[in-house]
């Protein structure tokens, strides 16, 4: 089982590099902790998605500390590796995370799930992701792990995530939306591809990008990948996003993605303000003794 994490993007509304943003006095970040409990729950491989200037800070820091608990591989997401020239010379967005998984194929070799860097999602969704990679997971049976949307909000502004349609235990459609709440127990969802918006409960299933697959799905993306380069309405943003390919697999049956259901509460940095919180949540997860003090003595 792999973990394939993506860090390559620009963390524009935190305002940096949150990926790198300590969160306990050892300097861990929530990356640490991410891969501390994959490996707890039996991941033997994790390749890091990241830009070629943040190499150096990567394999300093984080890199330096699990390269003896876990096998590590650095995998760059850069515009121009890309060879076509309907790519902007001046783009600086990233090409979306369906690239950004494309750029892995050559070192995923077997089952991986994804996560996003800055994302702390909960020890025991790590161990339900593992049971369903060893139990359910093959070429045409992928898996979500899905939160309830009310366990992943901020008090600190809208974040975005997918709302999941579930049917007999399959997602059956993924809309990415920007989500706040609107009262003690629904969530008002603003679909990003700009159609109406919608109330839904903190019980609906939602996607945090944690994504479960198999190599399989690198031709998919392959395919999709030329479609998207030759259809795209604005080169300077638009982004070649992972969510849509699944949803577009599932739709064209050719694969069903199960919902994979966690009682887990996010915890994450998506605005500044969110720092506190999260250190806090840390801090009371270790006096708990989830984990050790200093994550990797």
């Amino acid at each position: 089982m792999q973990l394939v994490i993506l860090a390559a993007g620009m963390g524009s509304r935190f305002g940096g590099l949150k990926q790198l943003e300590p969160m306990d006095e050892h300097n861990n970040f929530i990356i640490d902790y991410s891969v501390f409990d994959a490996i707890a729950a039996g991941f033997d491989k994790v390749v890091f998605i990241i830009r070629k200037a943040n190499e150096k800070i990567f394999r300093d820091t984080i890199g330096k500390r699990i390269e003896s608990k876990i096998k590590v591989e650095y995998v760059f997401q850069e515009n121009d590796s890309v060879p076509d020239d309907r790519i902007p010379a001046g783009r600086t967005k990233p090409l979306g995370t369906g690239h950004a998984i494309l750029c892995c194929r050559d070192v995923v070799d077997d089952s991986f799930m994804i996560i996003n860097a800055d994302d702390f999602y909960g020890k025991g969704s790590y161990a339900t992701a593992a049971r369903f990679i060893k139990d359910g997971c093959s070429d045409t049976v992928f898996g979500c792990v899905c939160y309830n949307a009310g366990n992943t909000l901020t008090e600190n502004g809208k974040v975005k995530r997918g709302v999941c349609e579930v049917r007999d235990g399959n997602v059956v459609r993924i809309i990415e939306s920007s989500l706040s709440a609107k009262d003690e127990k629904d969530i008002l969802a603003q679909p990003l591809d700009g159609s109406a918006e919608f109330v839904t409960p903190y019980s609906t299933p939602v996607s945090m990008n944690m994504f479960i697959l198999t190599p399989a799905i690198f031709s998919v993306l392959e395919d999709g990948f030329r479609e998207f380069l030759s259809g795209w309405k604005d080169p300077a943003k638009d982004e070649y996003l992972l969510p849509d390919i699944i949803s577009k697999t599932v739709a064209d049956g050719r694969a069903v993605l199960r919902c994979v259901t966690t009682d887990e509460k996010w915890i994450g940095v998506t605005y500044p303000e969110d720092k506190p919180s999260v250190v806090g949540s840390i801090r009371a997860k270790r006096d708990a003794k989830e984990y050790p003090e200093d994550l990797w003595a």
